[in-house]
């Protein structure tokens, strides 16, 4: 068994993919759109691996937002792998100098892993780890 893909709701599905191509070299699919629905995603793979976990970025207009991201039951965040700590920190340093919020700085963690996290363009918390 093994991860197919992550799904996250975004308010705004161009600005959040070009974020996500940003930052976290993610390959962009082509737009699926449901007129019914009006539900609107696309597939991102990681380094050109169709066959491994994929990111799925979809936004629906008449979506209600859920004001507390970080203290809720379900999903909570997702975690990219940089390849190393000077990645993690280089990374971190490229988001923050961009605008974007970091949500904890670089460091060890208690279970001795180094990652920092970020928000998203919606707040959504992705730790970067080595």
């Amino acid at each position: 068994m093994k991860i197919n893909h992550i799904a996250i709701y975004v308010k705004s599905l161009e600005e959040s993919s070009a974020f996500y191509e940003k930052y976290f070299n993610v390959t962009r699919n082509m737009l699926y759109h449901n007129p019914k629905t009006a539900l609107k995603t696309y597939f991102f793979t990681f380094d050109g691996d169709e066959n491994g976990a994929r990111l799925e970025l979809m936004h629906r207009p008449t979506l209600a937002e859920d004001n507390e991201k970080s203290m809720r039951y379900g999903f909570i965040h997702v975690c990219f792998g940089a390849g190393s700590r000077e990645a993690v920190d280089a990374l971190t340093e490229r988001i923050r100098t961009d605008g974007h919020t970091v949500y904890s700085e670089p460091r060890v963690t208690g279970d001795g892993a180094y990652e920092s996290a970020v928000l998203d363009l919606d707040g959504n918390i992705i730790e970067i780890t080595v």
